[in-house]
């Protein structure tokens, strides 16, 4: 007979999804353990880019700040081909959008994510290695190997694999990770250089053969510090893995790193003949943190989960690193599952609102990778939309779950959100007490749980809706108490238009819509309810007037799920 388990769950793989995993868990009262095989952070800038999207997930943990102070922004890039600027691609924005792209070195962004779950008093156990699990109805048992050579064997309810492309969870599970590998090698290098570039902008330089192939590249983002600088580039066949044994490890975004032996470390010689040919005028690098060789692959697995064992970010999902979407992608698939297991751990929902993982992330994960593949292969003008819309899905400001299990029907004027997709922020919500207007991520930050948006102009409408809403949550936690700090937690968006001085008389907080941003981007035509899921998307959308059924219809759903 199987143990009780002693944990909720085990984290296997400390970078930046297996940390997201962890801080979202464990702010929501989850308990974790989290073990990673690597002895220390690895120094090494991987995955740089960060996306708008994440950076507003991570202003919901109250991370944002941190992480914009230590990166840099990205405002776009230089496309030259043979010595000839070809265009300047702006990555611009609608103005309504909170956060901009940024670049920050991965080994930074495990730092501030490590720094964050320790604040909240979980540790990383370093060293320490996943050797097998087995699962049944009542959890899943992991026989570990600790840092000091022993083994143990841990109980917990649940396990969550973020352990990489060559991950243990997702190999013990016998899931399928179909895909392949791009033929071509590259060099990639974190390094110092005095090449000319606007500031906060990338370069790619392409040489093109008289059929117009291309058969030379590089490519350059910018990193924090004085001329600092990421770069890849095709690599030189002394270097060439062909021939050569097969090995190395894959990392973030489809890189398939090579030996890093035997003379396959790319030196700062091999980059600066690089830089020769193709930079637009001459500059020279120095200062080179890290090197290597690597091929791109592309794999996805059939299915995210199997009973009580999940796999995210890389374990699940790999692609080419075109646009900087792998890690921003397993991130939110961290966030996605996080909130979903620990209202099932509190027993706030049921089982079957997990299989909603599988069902909500995996399209994301397959869209990705399709799209990542044909843009490497084919050129980002390859994909059909226009401009806005292309930068947007780039930002990942387009995933939604409309077609999910979870996004009920659509409701309200054409072009308004709607259930599943992502919640807008605006502008100009102001409170009596402060002197300056908030935004609605500054309203959502550091809440955990489902929030309410109640939005009108009479105050005793709001305050009835308000109840209504406080019902539900009771039914939610099941605790017979007013919502507790598990419930959907409520606020009040006051129409511009309202009486002053009418969120006095509120048992909730009470925003005005002082530039009537909210009603324009949410498409608020009348009273209307809002139901913000913990990640950041909307649960659902009603006519004030219907908020008890429609909150009871919603928080039924996820304990019911797909069951």
């Amino acid at each position: 007979m199987a143990h009780t388990p002693t944990t909720d769950v085990l984290i296997v793989g400390a970078g930046p999804v297996g940390l997201s995993a962890a801080a979202e868990l464990v702010r929501r009262g989850v308990s974790c353990r989290l073990v990673d095989r690597l002895p220390a952070r690895l120094p090494y800038a991987k995955a740089v880019g960060i996306q708008p999207r994440t950076l507003e997930i991570w202003d919901r943990m109250g991370l944002a700040r941190t992480v914009m102070e230590a990166a840099v922004p990205l405002h776009g890039q230089l496309l030259y081909v043979n010595g000839s600027e070809l265009a300047r691609i702006e990555l611009a924005l609608p103005p309504e959008v909170p956060y901009r792209f940024a670049a920050l070195p991965q080994y930074e962004t495990e730092r501030i994510l490590e720094e964050h779950l320790n604040a909240l008093g979980t540790v990383i156990e370093r060293g320490t290695e996943l050797l097998s699990f087995t699962q049944d109805s009542g959890g899943v048992t992991s026989l570990l190997r600790t840092a000091s050579g022993g083994e143990e064997e841990l109980r917990t309810r649940y396990l969550i694999g973020c352990d990489g492309a060559h991950s243990t969870v997702r190999k013990g599970l016998g899931l399928s990770y179909e895909g392949g590998a791009f033929a071509e090698e590259y060099m990639l290098a974190d390094v110092v250089t005095d090449l000319d570039l606007p500031d906060g902008y990338g370069l790619r330089s392409l040489h093109q053969a008289a059929d117009g192939s291309t058969d030379d590249v590089l490519v350059c983002v910018p990193l924090p510090g004085k001329g600092r600088y990421r770069m890849s580039m095709v690599v030189p066949p002394e270097l060439s893995a062909a021939g050569q044994p097969a090995g190395g490890a894959v990392a973030g975004d489809g890189v398939e790193h090579g030996l890093e032996g035997g003379g396959r470390v790319p030196e700062l010689s091999h980059i600066q003949a690089v830089v020769d040919r193709l930079a637009p005028s001459p500059a020279t690098v120095s200062g080179m943190r890290w090197s290597s060789v690597f091929r791109i692959s592309h794999r996805i697995v059939d299915r995210y989960s199997e009973g009580r064992v999940f796999v995210a970010g890389d374990a699940a999902h790999i692609h080419p690193p075109t646009g900087a979407q792998g890690m921003n992608t397993g991130i939110q698939d961290a966030c996605n599952l996080a909130w979903k297991l620990a209202l099932v751990l509190r027993e706030s929902a049921g089982p079957a609102l997990l299989t909603t993982y599988d069902a909500e992330r995996r399209p994301v994960g397959e869209e990705v990778v399709g799209r990542t593949v044909r843009h490497a292969t084919q050129g980002m003008q390859s994909d059909p939309d226009d401009p806005r819309t292309l930068m947007l899905r780039e930002a990942q400001l387009l995933v939604g779950y409309q077609d999910g299990p979870l996004a009920g029907s659509p409701s309200g004027p054409a072009g308004a959100p709607q259930p599943g997709g992502r919640a807008p922020d605006c502008t100009g919500l102001t409170l009596p007490l402060a002197a300056y207007p908030s935004r609605l991520l500054d309203v959502l930050r550091g809440r955990a749980e489902h929030v309410v948006l109640l939005y009108g102009a009479d105050g005793a409408a709001l305050a009835e809706a308000t109840e209504q809403a406080r019902a539900a949550g009771r039914a939610l936690t099941r605790s017979g108490t007013d919502g507790g700090a598990t419930g959907p937690q409520i606020v009040a968006v006051l129409a511009r238009e309202a009486a002053a001085g009418g969120s006095a008389a509120l048992p909730v907080p009470g925003y005005r819509d002082a530039d009537g941003e909210f009603a324009r981007l949410y498409g608020a035509d009348g009273p209307t309810g809002f139901l913000v899921r913990p990640d950041g998307y909307l649960g659902a959308r009603f006519p004030l007037a219907d908020t008890a059924a429609a909150l009871t219809g919603y928080l039924a759903s996820l304990s019911a799920a797909s069951a």
